[in-house]
């Protein structure tokens, strides 16, 4: 049969048409395979990096890394969801002052602290308390963030005598907070969603890095204002997130904070207190530092009208306030 110049046409466009197809495909399959082999090579090397600088103390709940620097009086760093102690790193160079000495701790769960049988908040304050043994350290002061408040909080109770000063920056929920508090940001399962894959958030970082900076609530709006060492600490945030696997553990257990049997008894925490919030943080409500300020005798708040989760655009005024207050004269221990 004869072809027609029209359908020989329409037969030439088609298998251009097919051939274009396979051949963004395949090309898309390349960039997918060589972004998986990219991204799981930085996540590699960033895991070594890590463990050639961690030390490892052994607790009553098993492993539970960290790392020690400076000189003066000691300061525990406890990070927030997603970190470990890198994130406590950089948390206490941007915010904790000078002359001071820091332990910072991966929480359960995170980089190659362990994720016990019991994994409570409870346990956590416990393997905090062998690791200051360990140490040699009798007493500190605690400096928070987000997550990492409630443990804080429960080592404060469960220690009044090895709790010197606490510092609390954009609190997480804690019991009751969570069953009341409906339509969450950033629910558990998106953040395991955006670090189940190294691969994934490495391209991510390089593909989506404002959708990444949004999730942290270091909005554009924000970022703008932020000094040029503000938006450092954003970046080397995010960046710092890789390996994200290894974080997935600690990020499931973020809810036992906000388990229904446990208790917080606030009143009893008698360390001066710390509370720092921006009002238009998107994570955590204010309402968390407000209930801090309330119930615990001791508390200041410090409340700024915004500067998001991350607390942008106040970081030198917060570090030499945090400072001060972490390094102010310590009245004698009640007999």
């Amino acid at each position: 049969m004869t072809e027609t110049p029209g359908h020989g046409s329409a037969r030439r466009r088609r298998h251009r048409l097919r051939t274009a197809a396979v051949g963004i495909m395949g090309g898309l399959a390349l960039v997918v395979i060589l972004a998986a082999i990219s991204g799981k090579s930085v996540a590699d090397r960033r895991a070594s990096e890590l463990a050639a600088e961690r030390s490892v103390a052994q607790t009553r709940h098993g492993k539970l890394e960290y790392i020690r620097w400076g000189e003066g009086l000691p300061v525990l760093i406890v990070h927030g969801a997603g970190g470990g102690f890198d994130q406590g790193r950089l948390l206490a160079k941007a915010i904790g002052g000078a002359d001071l000495q820091f332990v910072s701790v991966s929480r359960f769960g995170y980089l190659d602290s362990d994720l016990p049988a019991d994994p409570s908040i409870a346990a956590q304050a416990e393997a905090f308390a062998d690791l200051l043994d360990s140490l040699g350290l009798s007493r500190v002061s605690i400096l928070a963030m987000s997550g990492g408040v409630p443990p804080a909080l429960k080592f404060a109770e469960l220690y009044p005598e090895r709790t010197d000063r606490l510092v609390l920056l954009s609190s997480a929920p804690f019991t009751p907070f969570g069953p009341q508090i409906e339509d969450w940001p950033v629910p558990d399962w998106a953040y395991t969603a955006l670090m189940g894959s190294d691969a994934v958030y490495w391209a991510l970082t390089k593909v989506a890095r404002g959708v990444l900076r949004k999730a942290f609530d270091a909005r554009s709006d924000l970022m703008i204002d932020a000094s040029p060492d503000e938006q450092r600490f954003v970046d080397h945030l995010i960046d710092g997130f890789l390996p994200a696997s290894a974080r997935l553990a600690g990020v499931g257990n973020e809810g036992a904070a906000v388990d229904p049997l446990a208790t917080y008894r606030l009143e009893v925490v008698r360390a001066p207190t710390l509370v720092v919030h921006s009002q238009d943080d998107r994570l955590n409500p204010v309402a968390i530092a407000k209930e801090l300020g309330t119930r615990i005798p001791s508390a200041r708040m410090i409340l700024f009208e915004r500067g998001g989760h991350l607390l942008l655009g106040h970081h030198a005024e917060l570090r030499a306030r945090v400072g001060d207050f972490l390094s102010g004269e310590r009245p004698a221990l009640p007999m």
